[in-house]
């Protein structure tokens, strides 16, 4: 079946030619090899056509064209299988910008990668104002640079430094950023596109119907040497804010601006994409490339999922939320719902907590609306969404409540019971806890099989994971409104089962307890959080992280972890005697290992805190790559009973997606799990025992399940899927 439909129509006499994509049984147009090469036989029969304009637009209902086909890229092995592809869809963008009569795109919905290098090759692009519709080119996100010329006409058409924001950060603008940049030349309500092309045609056509100039022209001289002054400086500032973003770790946004210096301004295209052309393949074959589209393959696995096996069981409607605890994470929940049009009703006990919420809520609106992704009117829109109150007034409308209180379990339980006593039977009820048990929780219900947990990272409106905790009597209907209720907030949810820690946490604990007793061992706090961040590349090191946690949590939950399993967690002596200090709670008191402003912003390293332990100035008798290896070691060793024992979750993609979302693991590595492959269960086991002896530590011991992996010479992944 056709993906593209060919059509005319006739504007005062012209003859138009319509191309419409809409990929037959595809919920997204994407350009696969089959719909490339369709669009070059209509592409060669229109180069001698008498058509007056081309236009191209597409079926579906929120997409334009999403990009390239992303496994046809993951399945390209050698440099030449590559350049073969790469150069055959430069040629057909080719075709497009070469054709005799004026081209026009109608955007509406997502217009992303190969989507937005054709809309490039045209003449004019009109956009709709729509949510949906997003424009740009985010292959650095998948370890590729723009290769259907995108990192050649971008700079073209809006500039150099448009160009360098929207390429090496793969941003996708909205319709008014787009236009502001100069990317679209009108946007339009959508309602209002079909006419308002055809106007702008017959204008065009009017005009002489001639072809925007595409090509540089020769500049004076007094203008290319102040241009060249001028975009040195660029790129100079351009690859340090690279570095510093991506620590050094991501090559391509550098194999991009390599090519945009090599090519901007240069009136040869056929060079110029040969430039594109040999650095995207230097970056499409890259480890680096290939993990990142496996973390693309993440995340559009949850868009798929439900979070049961039974596909046919559906969710019920969230139309009004509860939230229960109006402090910071019961501000941030209701800050994320209530950003996506859901209304929501917060209740504490006071109108002064109530109000700390609102204002938590109004002050990242402002924010938007001060950078303009908002307007007035949407962010009055939004905080109307929001109401408070001290009672359960309004409870017996709301379909899931959130509940963020104090973790105490007998709290828990006794609001729990009241709140289901205030609203409807049929009403779901989830807790916000981090580390109480949800099955324990759910007593206080008297309908368990609507209680489930729903854990959300901090801070909420930046941290893209949830983990939706499932209780023995948790039904599927429960869960499936609770998953679709976290992808409506725009979260990445993962279903694990009730435990210690859940998922990440459990995971997240002997890493971080692990770094205290490297500060035990004699090593620099700063020296080891910055072999994790440049090394390594998260996003903190581990003692910045305990910080932003907070010091007394991670205790209390290492001895919950203690008290589960005492024969593999040792709690730091080191994090005892941090607990004495009340003042040193980390980020939220302004001081833990590092101080920080009131604000939350870290201001420098507290030297003190070496003496205030006891300890003697560091020493670092340790190697760099003992601290990395014993830390993430640790969390591979707990994984693999996760995993394998207790099934918190039932696939190693789902550790994975939580690692990178909840944690920032570095995707550029995969994830936990895929990094574990790429190391080696025999070589994680060898480690593990080496360092285990030496510093007789039975916390670094092997697992059983790692040491059957190590035996058997298994990968967490199968290996056709790591590869």
């Amino acid at each position: 079946m056709s993906a593209i439909q060919f059509t005319t129509k006739n504007i005062q006499g012209n003859d138009v030619a319509i191309l419409t994509f809409d990929r037959p049984n595809e919920r997204i147009n994407k350009l696969s090899t089959p719909v490339m090469r369709e669009l070059r036989d209509h592409l060669e029969k229109l180069k001698t056509s008498n058509y007056k304009m081309v236009l191209f637009r597409s079926a579906k209902p929120t997409i334009f064209i999403a990009g390239a086909d992303i496994e046809e890229i993951r399945q390209l092995k050698t440099i030449e299988d590559v350049q073969t592809a790469v150069q055959s869809g430069q040629e057909i963008m080719n075709l497009i910008e070469d054709l005799p009569m004026p081209t026009m795109a109608l955007i509406h919905g997502a217009c992303a990668g190969g989507g937005c290098e054709m809309v490039l090759a045209c003449d004019y692009r009109i956009a709709t104002e729509d949510s949906s519709t997003r424009i740009g080119l985010p292959e650095t996100k998948l370890g590729i640079i723009p290769g259907f010329g995108g990192c050649v006409r971008l700079p073209r058409v809006v500039g150099l430094q448009a160009a360098l924001d929207v390429i090496l950060a793969g941003k996708l603008l909205n319709a008014k950023k787009a236009l502001k940049i100069g990317l679209v030349d009108f946007v339009v309500h959508p309602n209002l596109l079909e006419n308002f092309a055809d106007e702008q045609i017959q204008k065009i056509i009017a005009d002489g119907g001639q072809k925007r100039r595409k090509k540089f022209m020769p500049k004076g001289i007094v203008a290319g040497l102040l241009e060249g002054v001028l975009s040195g400086v660029v790129y100079k500032k351009a690859k340090e804010g690279v570095m510093k973003a991506s620590k050094g770790h991501y090559p391509a946004p550098l194999a991009a601006l390599e090519v945009i210096r090599r090519t901007y301004g240069s009136a040869h295209r056929t060079q110029a994409l040969k430039t594109e052309c040999e650095e995207f393949a230097k970056c499409a074959l890259t480890d680096i490339s290939k993990n990142l589209i496996h973390v693309f393959y993440l995340t559009e696995m949850v868009k798929k999922q439900t979070g049961v096996a039974n596909g046919s069981i559906k969710a019920k409607p969230v139309k009004h939320l509860g939230v229960l605890g109006a402090g910071t994470m019961g501000g941030g929940i209701a800050y994320v719902a209530a950003d996506k049009g859901i209304d929501v009703r917060v209740k504490d006990i006071s109108f002064d907590a109530n109000s700390k919420a609102l204002k938590h809520a109004r002050d990242l609106w402002a924010r938007l609306a001060k950078k303009r992704v908002i307007d007035n009117y949407q962010f009055t829109q939004k905080m109307a969404l929001v109401s408070t109150t001290t009672d359960f007034s309004g409870f017996k409308n709301i379909d899931v409540t959130v509940e963020a209180i104090v973790e105490d379990m007998s709290i828990k339980k006794k609001v729990i019971a009241q709140t289901a006593s205030e609203m409807r039977s049929d009403a779901i009820i989830v807790t916000n806890t981090s580390s109480l048990s949800v099955t324990e929780m759910s007593e206080g219900h008297p309908h368990p099989e609507n209680f489930a947990g729903m854990h959300f990272f901090s801070p909420v409106h930046k941290m893209p994971l949830v983990e939706v905790i499932r209780s023995p009597k948790s039904s599927d209907e429960t869960i499936v409104t609770v998953f679709e209720l976290a992808k409506k907030m725009g979260k990445m949810p993962v279903v694990v089962k009730d435990g210690p820690g859940f998922l990440v946490n459990r995971l997240l604990l002997p890493y971080m307890a692990e770094a205290a007793f490297l500060l035990a061992d004699g090593m620099d706090i700063e020296k080891v959080d910055k072999a994790f961040v440049y090394e390594f590349g998260m996003p903190m090191g581990p003692f910045e992280l305990m910080d932003s946690v907070g010091l007394d949590v991670c205790l209390k939950v290492l001895k919950i972890f203690k008290s589960a399993y005492p024969d593999r967690i040792e709690i730091p002596p080191l994090m005892e005697k941090l607990e004495q200090n009340k003042k040193r709670l980390g980020q939220k008191s302004s001081l833990g290992f590092y101080k920080y402003s009131q604000d939350g912003r870290k201001t420098e390293f507290d030297g003190s805190i070496y003496s205030e332990l006891g300890l003697p100035a560091p020493t670092n008798p340790l190697s760099i790559a003992e601290c990395i290896e014993r830390c993430v070691f640790s969390m591979i060793n707990e994984c693999a009973l996760a995993l394998d024992a207790d099934r918190i979750v039932e696939t190693p993609h789902e550790v994975d997606l939580a690692m990178i979302m909840g944690t920032g693991f570095p995707p550029f590595r995969g994830g936990l799990l895929k990094y574990a492959d790429s190391v080696g269960a025999v070589y994680i086991v060898d480690q593990l025992n080496k360092y285990s002896a030496e510093r007789k530590a039975n916390r670094l011991k092997p697992s059983s399940k790692m040491m059957e992996r190590a035996k058997s010479q298994a990968t967490f992944y199968k290996q056709q899927e790591s590869q």
